[in-house]
Order: structure tokens, then sequence, then C-alpha cells
């Protein structure tokens, strides 16, 4: 019963995420040349990763940002680019953040912010790094657009990813500071670590 509580949770708030993700993209984004944007919505995914795991965080990003990229013509052509990279970011930040650093478990407050710190950094290293690359290949080779173009794109989509991953970084930072503390309180907090373990004690029985 307590398994499908926590269940339960995962999934409403990684709608709830997701939703998030979507609000941030569509309304909060400051247009940028080259079909690309300034905006927080990856945020929102790295901070699902953060508090329910890398595979909740990375759907909760790619489902609210990619509905995002097929209500707005300006970008629905994006939109299987999107969900894939999205994704990708809440993987590699939960990989670092539950897989290495462990970090729902009991830990002092400096090791959860280094390791809150480099997790987001990880997922959004990433997208700084590939959202130009998979985006200059999906425009030239997939879209049809020219070469020239393309490129002009990927050096928009460069600086614009970088400044929103430097942003996001330290907003989820400053939030999941916060957040971790009240939720503990509350107990809301999952222990993903705890129900990893659990979960492979049973299927070892």
């Amino acid at each position: 019963m307590k398994n499908m509580n926590q269940t339960i949770l995962k999934i409403a708030l990684t709608a709830l995420f997701a939703a998030l993700s979507y609000i941030a993209f569509m309304y909060l984004q400051i247009p940028l040349p080259g079909g690309t944007a300034l905006h927080i919505g990856n945020a929102f995914c790295v901070l699902c990763a953060l508090l329910l795991g890398g595979a909740y965080g990375g759907f909760a990003g790619s489902i609210g940002m990619t509905i995002a990229d097929l209500m707005n013509p300006a970008y629905i052509t994006s939109a299987p680019k999107t969900f894939i990279l999205k994704l990708c970011i809440g993987l590699i930040t939960g990989l670092i953040a539950h897989k290495i650093a462990h970090i729902s478990e009991e830990h002092d407050q400096k090791y959860i912010i280094k390791w809150t710190v480099l997790a987001s950094m990880g997922g959004l290293a990433f997208n700084v790094i590939f959202d130009p690359i998979v985006g200059y290949f999906y425009n030239q080779y997939i879209l049809g657009i020219p070469q020239e173009l393309a490129s002009i794109s990927a050096k928009w989509g460069t600086a614009a990813t970088f400044i929103n991953a430097v942003v996001s970084v330290i907003l989820v930072t400053m939030v999941y500071a916060v957040a971790r503390p009240a939720l503990k309180k509350s107990g809301l907090f999952l222990n993903l670590e705890n129900n990893m373990a659990k979960h492979h004690t049973v299927a070892a029985k």
C-alpha cells in the first residue's frame, strides 16, 4: 500500500512538473532568432529528476515541453527532438544525483548543495552540447533547411541553451535547498535510495 501511494504521488508530481515545464516554455519565454528562446522549462525537468528520479524528471520535461512545441506553430517541427533531449536531461541528472551521489539519503547541507549543482550541471551540460548539434542535423537533413540557415540556428541555439542552463542551475539549487527540508517536514520527501534498496532486497528473495 505504501509503495502504491508513493507511485501515485510520483505520477501526480510528474504531471505537475510537466505542466510547469509547459507553462515556463509556452508563456515565460523570450524568443530569439533561429527558432530558439530563453526559458526556464528545463529547470522543472531537472528539479523533478532530483526529487523523484531521472525517469520521472525526464518524462516531465519531455512531455511538458513537447506539448508546448506542438501547440506553437514556430516550434512544432522541433517536437521529436525536444522529447528525446529533455528525456536525456532528466535521466542524466537522476543518474548523477541518485546513482552516484545518493542525495535523497541523509547528508550535510554542503554535500547536498554540491551534488545538486553537479547533477544539474551534468544534465544541462548535455543539453548545451547536444541541443545545437542535434538541432543542426535535424534542421538540415530532416527538415531540409539550407546549411547556412541551419548553422545560424545552431549558433543561436548554443548561446540560448548556455544561458538557460546557467539560470536553471541557479534556480534549481535554490528551490531544491528550500523544498527538501519542507518536504521532509511534511512527510512527502521520497528517499529514492531506500526505495531502490528495498526493491532489490525483495527481488533477491
